[in-house]
């Protein structure tokens, strides 16, 4: 059997309705590649239209909802490809992205992993790779000396030699949805590699589809527990009491300046959603139980 140069691997949980769109894209790009589409226990008719509209497709079908990692990790072994995309389901891959990838990886063999470029539905940009790491200002030295210049690369596009993902082991499965990305771009850098952005390949990006009909403030709590889990992986212990002590008082502050402005807030609804976010913030601040809030992103 021939070894395909691209793996497609797409984790799909309940985006029945999105799946057509993103599957008809990668047909469309005119590239011979294998596709991999992992469903976490999806409620509507996602398995059921694989099977009837892409046989070609190799389904694996989780009898529970495994997380992004597992699910993706799962795909990982299965796959023979020498390249592995990493796909949301709530994409549109534009034209030319993938002939982009398998003509930029193989002339940059110290680039482990690469992102493409996203777009909002109405094409405007989206950022797609980062070139800093949460509570970065705390944790100079633990970040010093790493290769290149890119951070992370957004999880829901992104392609990797599939030999550089089986030496680091694949997604750290501990993170269950959100930070992945995040956690691998500082992994596979800790290894000496780099990572990259593809010219020429583009990807819409819906976003956020498979949480579509999650409460907000429950996204949010998940992604607190993921950005602590990111911390006490790669921050000394000393490094994490100073991200969560100065990110408390940062807390703190705005929940107070969010009181005095409040009675003359016209948006009450949105003042309203940062003051439960604040709140939220500083329960996990306090006690350090479950998690901390993502750097930077306590007034999104």
């Amino acid at each position: 059997m021939t070894t395909p140069a691209l793996s497609v691997i797409i984790v799909n949980y309940n985006t029945a309705d999105l799946l057509p769109g993103c599957l008809d894209s990668i047909g469309r790009q005119g590239v011979s590649c294998e596709i991999i589409v992992v469903d976490n226990a999806s409620r509507d008719q996602s398995v059921d239209l694989l099977h009837e509209r892409y046989p070609g497709v190799t389904v694996i079908a989780n009898r529970t909802n495994e997380g992004f990692s597992r699910a993706n990790n799962q795909g990982l072994r299965r796959c023979r490809g020498e390249l592995v995309f990493f796909l949301n389901p709530d994409t549109i891959v534009q034209p030319g992205c993938l002939a982009a990838m398998l003509d930029f990886m193989p002339a940059r063999p110290e680039v482990a992993m690469a992102g493409t470029a996203l777009f909002d539905p109405d094409f405007s940009p989206h950022p797609s790779v980062e070139y800093t790491y949460p509570g970065h200002r705390y944790a100079r030295q633990e970040l010093s000396g790493l290769p290149g210049d890119i951070a992370w690369i957004l999880g829901a596009a992104l392609v990797s030699r599939r030999d550089r993902m089986e030496r680091v082991g694949g997604f750290d499965e501990r993170f269950f949805l959100y930070g992945e990305d995040v956690d691998l771009g500082l992994v596979m850098r800790k290894r000496g590699w780099r990572l990259g952005s593809i010219p020429g390949a583009g990807v819409v990006h819906l976003e956020g589809q498979s949480e579509r009909n999650s409460a907000p403030m429950e996204v949010f709590k998940k992604k607190l527990r993921a950005e602590l889990l990111f911390y006490d992986k790669h921050y000394s212990e000393n490094t994490v009491r100073r991200i969560c002590r100065a990110y408390e008082w940062q807390a703190r502050w705005r929940l107070f300046s969010l009181r005095l402005t409040l009675p003359w807030c016209r948006d009450r609804e949105t003042a309203g959603l940062k003051r439960d976010r604040y709140r939220v913030a500083l329960e996990f601040y306090n006690g350090r139980k479950s998690g901390c809030p993502e750097t930077g992103r306590l007034t999104r």
